[in-house]
């Protein structure tokens, strides 16, 4: 059991923290409509806030209401989403202000396991958008909570297993200020972000540096602990831009697997690198029958790192005598192509390209 004393002292502490020195800023602090405070937190999952803030203002400009968002077309909405990643959010953002736009009439639940149904909504967003838009009393339990509670209480338990994660649940339900959860919430998070912080924490101007465990034991460093490693994968991506009387065969990538819904040139993926004089020699290349064409560029090799893979390739941009006909693809303008969303890794070759410019 932690000291109910040391508790208290904490939780204080962090308030007179948020009242007298936090001054970070960001567009949804304090706000109370659940549509935004949804909003924000699933541009949030995965994402940096000085990446996110940008597109949250532009969602909030191009849909105020959850109404305008569940009448979007998905196309429409996946172009503004482009670039935030884990296109997965971005089709359940769509359902699920279809959902409440037509099976709620309109209505956001106020109800955290309600709100938990909600697709896409997992216990931290749940508490989230109950604790900032109803000051419910529910703790947010994100990396950054999860952070400072394991360094101020010298917890050794991973923060990334089961039991961790029950662990400081349950901790931070108990250090929560019931009365101002919302204040409370954005005070630890805010804490977490710009001073106890992964690397480089301000421990010198920290409030709680006196009462803090790890710091007494010289741990800072080593916590909080993490359990599992993360294998990353290579993968080699080599994009056929095929190109026919000024338009592009073009598909959209409906698998299970990196960027669903967003769209791709022709594409053939190898375990590891090959000369492009390699690929046109592949069983992969020659099925694709192509006819005679020309060889206009072939780019230079790109890079993105994902959380559990590499991405590694290249762009070989041709010209087709003649038609052809590949099962999935369409033959698209420019026009029409840059309506598209496409994963970062194209779009960073496209804009240096400018292969879909006017």
């Amino acid at each position: 059991m932690i000291n109910k004393a040391l508790q208290q002292a904490f939780t204080h502490t962090l308030l007179k923290w948020n009242a007298e020195i936090n001054d970070r800023k960001m567009p949804w602090k304090g706000e109370k409509n659940p549509y935004k405070i949804w909003l924000s937190e699933i541009i949030l999952q995965q994402t940096r806030v000085e990446q996110g803030w940008e597109y949250y203002k532009r969602f909030v400009k191009q849909y105020p209401t959850i109404q305008k968002l569940a009448a979007a077309k998905e196309e429409e909405v996946f172009k503004l989403w482009e670039g935030l990643g884990y296109y997965s959010r971005c089709k359940n953002l769509i359902a699920t202000a279809q959902f409440i736009a037509s099976d709620l009439k309109g209505q956001f639940p106020e109800d955290y396991e309600e709100i938990l149904k909600l697709k896409g909504v997992g216990p931290y967003t749940a508490a989230a958008i109950a604790s900032f838009a109803y000051n419910a009393p529910y703790a947010v339990v994100d990396g950054n909570v999860s952070r400072v509670l394991a360094r101020f209480f010298g917890s050794e338990t991973p923060i990334d297993n089961n039991n961790g994660k029950v662990f400081f649940a349950g901790l931070a339900q108990e250090l929560l200020d019931k009365q101002n959860a919302a204040l409370y919430n954005q005070a630890i998070m805010d804490f977490g972000a710009t001073v106890c912080k992964p690397q480089l924490p301000l421990c010198s101007a920290c409030l709680l540096q006196k009462k803090c465990s790890a710091f007494a034991s010289g741990k800072i460093n080593m916590l909080p602990v993490k359990e599992k490693k993360i294998i990353k994968v290579q993968r080699w991506f080599y994009f056929i831009i095929a190109e026919y009387k000024g338009a592009f065969y073009i598909s959209k990538r409906t698998g299970k697997d990196i960027w669903q819904n967003l769209h791709q040139f022709i594409l053939i993926e190898t375990t590891q690198k090959i000369e492009v004089s390699e690929l046109t020699n592949t069983e992969e290349f020659k099925n694709l029958l192509l006819p005679k064409y020309s060889l206009v560029n072939v780019s230079p090799f790109y890079k993105q790192q994902l959380t559990h893979q590499t991405i590694h390739g290249c762009f070989i941009h041709i010209k087709l005598d003649k038609k052809i006909s590949i099962p999935a693809f369409k033959l698209l303008d420019k026009k029409s192509a840059a309506k598209l969303a496409f994963p970062k890794f194209i779009n960073s070759y496209l804009q240096l390209s400018e292969t879909l410019m006017p």
